[in-house]
């Protein structure tokens, strides 16, 4: 079974006492990638730093998240996209408008996100978007710019059947399925039963949102297992098909190599 974690920062301090073991318990799963979204200019040295250590599991994104946008975003993103002129990357991410934790740089965060999908298109790049308490501002902004070689992710959907239906019908979105998927009264399960597996793809968030039995505790790559899992209990399915459809999703949507 060979599975992909589509987001996890494994390049955080929360790995830097066993992080060799978390990639070895991966593996041991069948997690053959792992894919390492940027949170800001700050995280990038680690991130590709832990891609360069690990050049076999890890394929790195660059973008600005939503919580580090603050009044002085054009300077950050300035730095973000001179890291992204400078290396490769499969994607833009993570990038998008949280609403969740301070609504005070809303306006900001619209215009950040604005800014990076702009730089995926140009580049024909995925986005990878982190959407918190804001479904309906991150729908508005998609909508505006909305074309055909603007692709990616929802990640870590959370959102109703409403939602998915919506996303689906974008044309070049997925859907990453997480954690939360595992939680008793997220309600997740319920939208994912109807929910075609062409439309989505599995990821951890790591070290956050650990799926059950682990909830609470720190998350890592090789708990994208569990995802599968559940997913293929919700759905009817045996795992190894959610594994197979969802891996199939990642590598085409990254535009992967699993040699």
């Amino acid at each position: 079974m060979t599975l992909i974690d589509t987001h996890t920062h494994l390049y955080l301090k929360e790995f830097d006492e066993d992080r060799a073991e978390v990639f070895q318990r991966a593996s041991n799963v069948g997690v053959k990638k792992m894919l390492l979204p940027n949170i800001d200019s700050s995280s990038a040295e680690q991130l590709k730093q832990t891609c360069n250590d690990f050049p076999d599991f890890c394929y790195p994104m660059m973008g600005l998240h939503p919580t580090s946008v603050d009044k002085d975003y054009a300077s950050e993103l300035n730095k973000i996209k001179t890291l992204l002129d400078k290396d490769q990357y499969i994607a833009i991410g993570e990038i998008g408008i949280d609403l969740y934790w301070d609504k005070t740089f809303q306006a900001e965060q619209e215009e950040a996100f604005r800014t990076q999908i702009g730089w995926a298109i140009e580049r024909e790049l995925p986005i990878v978007i982190h959407a918190r308490d804001s479904f309906k501002e991150i729908f508005e902004v998609v909508d505006d710019m909305n074309c055909e070689k603007l692709r990616g992710v929802f990640h870590c959907f959370t959102g109703t059947a409403e939602d998915a239906r919506k996303i689906i019908d974008y044309g070049g979105f997925k859907m990453g399925i997480g954690g939360v998927l595992t939680f008793k009264n997220s309600k997740l399960d319920e939208v994912m039963k109807d929910i075609s597996l062409e439309h989505l793809i599995l990821e951890t968030d790591s070290p956050y949102l650990a799926p059950a039995p682990h909830r609470g505790k720190r998350n890592e790559s090789s708990y994208v297992s569990l995802v599968a899992q559940k997913l293929a209990e919700t759905k009817g399915l045996p795992v190894e098909d959610v594994a197979k459809a969802t891996t199939k999703n990642a590598v085409e949507l990254f535009n992967l190599d699993l040699k």
